[in-house]
């Protein structure tokens, strides 16, 4: 056995607390690693000790496996955990870790090498007696042989990176004329993802359901399932929502999977935690082996919860050399649990992500309900890193129980100063196919309308632009320093209405006010209300509105006024300034970056021909790739950036003349 007694975690953000969390539990000492972004992060003050890596992009700190392996050895670690995404399944570092006398806590670099090619993964499948989905997985990577293959498989089919995860490098194809295009795109996605561009191919299950199982293995050839996760719900390639028990599993199915599972393990000496993911096909009843993920999953929590077990600490025992404490017999689920993942990303807006800063971030306390973090209150969302905000996990007997408090929870998260994708997720579990557990992996794109998503009534845009007044009334009023012995915005026209201009979704509302024996009167849209303020203590409030009494969180930076309310959510208004700033100038032919950016790939150049559909500019933002497409013909008259910039959102690209 060898015996572990500080561990440098390898990573950033929630993984890394989860990890503290752990290794102070079982009296471990636990080193934190941060880059330029992270140097203020929660994780980085909870850990034992602290070590600076480099700058915030990945490839100068959490990416580089040198500097990593210096701070493990400067802080005089045993073992290092790599978390999830970065390093964890990069047999390469597993290797360099071991030639350190390291502990790498995680499978055996062997596996890791072997599932780190998908077409090698089949490969291994196919000869251990798991099923694989019919494709193409040959060396030969051209782009005709890529084609070609295609072809012969047949539409619609799925290309895929070979070397890793996450939607990077992965691209539906459904007609012969977007192949060329699609191979080029996802070759590159690839390269910058994984340094790899190596693809597979596979025939393309239009109607299925992502289900995974959670593996466990020891040094001494033992391996277990944990039971599985059913990760269907998707967006971009990537999980919203997992939960577990399925809905679809039968006993028999999940014997079936899970001895499949077990199998896939034991082909390749697994020695840690890990997941078996599967396709099943929802009109015919298969599934087929998709990857194994060689290192602990964003979603462990949901396992954790219904088998009560602590898999990163059965991580740390497995790979001091401890056997694994349970059995296949002793594994049984109790009750049920599901995951929501909390993006800092516009659903509306195809699931963009977005920047900027999280003002107040808190969680309502329920029995049942844990909340695994990267923020807190005052925390910066940075354009380096994955916009995961947090995952919101909740256990109870049944799944009727726990979505029903997941609803509630989402209802009293307040998260305000950046758009998130929280209504969103409100939305979909309470869709009526989504709560009878009836959904595939197209779930989102065919019944959820995103222009939906962040729509407000009428009443509730009122009743925002109400509780902004009050709670800057109370402001005001609560720091005058002369002439306190004058009514609250004094006229010489007593009868006259105080008036507030806002702005919503780009539309204005006026609300017209006036204070008089304890009590406000206001005109919205000619309409009138009455309201009193109850109590304000900072940044919480409770107003009475037309004789309806609710608590608010308001919180203001500038003219912003960002509001959480139980029964309408996160919404932010703006007020208008009394002397409106000029708006800013739009160039006319200018392309702006939609989001926070870096520069991959620039594919055009001054006095450029350009055709209306044209790739001009690859951005890439929180590890997702997006291409901008020339909108008109024209003639390309200045770049303004280079490869490698990296940018703001709506600062301007290019500029094209129009022929």
């Amino acid at each position: 056995m060898k015996k572990i007694s500080t561990i440098l975690i390898a990573n950033r953000g929630e993984i890394a607390s989860r990890v503290i969390r752990t290794c102070k539990k079982i009296g471990i000492t636990c080193v934190a690693v941060y880059s330029d972004a992270d140097k203020d992060a929660p994780y980085v003050k909870q850990a034992d000790m602290s070590i600076y890596i480099g700058a915030s992009e990945p490839a100068n700190s959490y990416l580089d496996q040198d500097k990593v392996i210096a701070a493990a050895k400067r802080s005089g670690s045993d073992a290092i955990h790599p978390g999830y995404g970065f390093l964890s399944e990069n047999a390469s570092f597993a290797r360099k870790c071991e030639e350190a006398n390291i502990i790498f806590i995680g499978p055996n670099s062997q596996a890791i090498e072997a599932m780190g090619s998908k077409s090698q993964a089949k490969t291994i499948m196919e000869e251990s007696g798991v099923p694989v989905i019919p494709g193409y997985k040959g060396k030969d990577q051209s782009e005709d042989i890529l084609k070609t293959e295609a072809l012969k498989i047949g539409f619609p089919v799925l290309l895929k990176a070979t070397a890793g995860g996450g939607g990077k490098g992965m691209r539906i194809v459904y007609e012969e004329k977007e192949i060329a295009n699609a191979i080029i795109s996802a070759k590159r996605e690839a390269k910058n993802a994984f340094g790899d561009d190596e693809l597979l191919i596979e025939k393309y299950i239009e109607s299925g359901r992502h289900i995974e199982f959670q593996i466990f293995g020891d040094q001494q050839g033992n391996v277990v399932h944990l039971l599985e996760r059913e990760c269907t719900i998707q967006r971009r390639y990537q999980k919203v929502i997992e939960e577990s028990p399925s809905p679809i599993m039968t006993e028999e199915l999940r014997a079936t999977m899970g001895e499949a599972a077990v199998l896939a393990a034991k082909a390749l000496n697994y020695d840690n935690a890990g997941t078996v993911e599967f396709i099943f096909d929802d009109k015919t009843g298969d599934f087929y082996f998709l990857e194994v993920n060689t290192r602990l999953q964003v979603e462990h929590p949901v396992t954790e919860a219904i088998t009560g077990l602590d898999l990163v600490q059965m991580q740390i025992e497995s790979a001091q050399g401890l056997p694994l404490q349970i059995s296949q017999e002793d594994v049984k689920a109790d009750g049920y649990a599901i995951e929501a993942r909390l993006y800092a990303e516009d659903a509306a807006n195809n699931f963009a992500p977005v920047t900027g800063t999280v003002h107040q971030f808190n969680f309502p306390d329920i029995e049942g309900l844990r909340v695994e973090s990267a923020i807190e209150s005052g925390s910066e969302i940075s354009m380096f890193y994955d916009p995961m905000i947090a995952k919101i996990i909740v256990k109870d007997k049944d799944r009727l129980s726990a979505h029903s408090k997941l609803g509630y929870a989402l209802q009293q998260m307040i998260c305000l100063g950046t758009v998130t994708n929280q209504s969103f997720l409100q939305t979909l579990i309470q869709h009526k196919d989504f709560k009878n557990g009836d959904y595939n992996t197209h779930f989102i794109d065919e019944h959820i309308n995103l222009s939906e998503i962040h729509s407000l009534s009428k009443v509730r845009i009122q009743e925002i632009a109400i509780v902004i007044t009050l709670h800057s009334w109370h402001d005001r009023e609560s720091s005058r320093g002369v002439l306190k012995s004058l009514p609250s915005g004094w006229r010489s026209n007593f009868y006259e209405y105080q008036k507030e201009i806002f702005i919503i979704n780009g539309e204005k509302l006026m609300v017209q006010y006036k204070y008089e024996n304890q009590n406000f009167t206001l005109l919205v849209n000619d309409q009138e209300f009455t309201a009193e303020i109850v109590e304000v203590v900072k940044d919480k409030a409770r107003f009475s509105i037309n004789g309806i009494q609710k608590d608010y969180t308001v919180f203001s930076e500038g003219n912003d006024y960002f509001v959480h309310t139980a029964t309408i959510g996160n919404v932010q208004m703006t007020r208008q300034d009394r002397f409106p700033v000029k708006e800013k100038e739009v160039v006319k032919g200018g392309y702006e970056s939609p989001i926070p950016s870096q520069i991959v790939k620039i594919h055009v150049s001054e006095g450029d021909k350009v055709k209306e559909g044209d790739p001009l500019i690859v951005i890439s933002s929180m590890k997702m790739e997006n291409i901008l497409l020339a909108n008109e013909n024209g003639t390309v008259e200045e770049v303004y950036v280079e490869e490698g910039n990296n940018v703001e959102a709506g600062f301007l690209l290019l500029k094209i003349n129009q022929n």
